[in-house]
């Protein structure tokens, strides 16, 4: 299978997390969050990682390196400031680095070498590899309380990629600017979900908010997400809009 996780990754991850965390519950959330298949499993918290992370390798409906990815993020994206934590993550990295693999700020991990846009999200949905981009998804999710303007970016980006993906399979004309909106006018023509004048008013109402949604994820992108910079006061954000989208 693809995307699996090495042994000798699963046994420094698992050593490093249950010091780190120090705690059944805390572990538990960081992994059904991620998307981790099943109920915890039984042993001490070392245990229960590494037995988490094999039974996500056994799951053919996942993809293991991207669950790994988030379960780690949140350790591996600390700035170290005491000589645990940097050990920690040296011994992480340590590992990925001989297999040739290679963790990436925000929970990415890659081929030793290789930039993200290697395997981009337009990518998952040519392949068909719908593991990953629910593991993206979940990528959003997880980001909502600690960084909602990273999860709104995340929520344009996925349809963004799911319309351009759309777009090549039908031999579409991409427009000029690949933004949302443009994005999803060609998609909402060829949908026929564009707003018809002999359409009824119910009708009329649905499809004017279908686009009204497209449009404000993608204002919000623009405004308040985190695709454009931040610079040193970042517009404020509720989490429970950044859910909403």
């Amino acid at each position: 299978m693809a995307h699996m996780i090495p042994n000798s990754v699963i046994g420094a991850v698992s050593s490093v997390l249950a010091e780190y965390y120090q705690s059944h519950s805390k572990l538990n959330v960081l992994f059904m969050s991620a998307g981790a298949s099943g109920e915890p499993p039984e042993g001490n918290m070392e245990t229960k990682c590494s037995a988490w992370l094999k039974r996500c390798n056994d799951d053919e409906s996942l993809n293991p390196l991207a669950i790994l990815g988030l379960i780690i993020q949140q350790f591996m994206d600390l700035n170290p400031v005491n000589s645990q934590t940097a050990e920690g993550q040296q011994r992480i990295a340590e590992s990925l680095a001989r297999n040739q693999l290679s963790y990436q700020l925000n929970g990415f991990i890659t081929l030793a070498g290789a930039s993200l846009a290697t395997k981009s999200l337009a990518d998952f949905f040519k392949a068909g590899d719908f593991a990953s981009v629910e593991a993206e998804f979940n990528r959003a999710v997880s980001q909502l309380n600690g960084d909602p303007h990273a999860a709104i970016t995340a929520a344009s980006s996925i349809i963004e990629a799911l319309c351009k993906t759309y777009i090549e399979t039908f031999t579409l004309e991409m427009p000029a600017k690949q933004s949302i909106a443009p994005l999803w006018k060609v998609v909402q023509g060829h949908l026929g979900l564009s707003i018809d004048p002999t359409l009824e008013d119910d009708q009329k109402k649905i499809l004017q908010g279908l686009s009204s949604l497209i449009d404000g994820i993608g204002a919000y992108r623009t405004h308040i997400g985190s695709a454009h910079g931040r610079g040193l006061e970042p517009p404020t954000i509720a989490v429970m809009e950044a859910r909403l989208l």
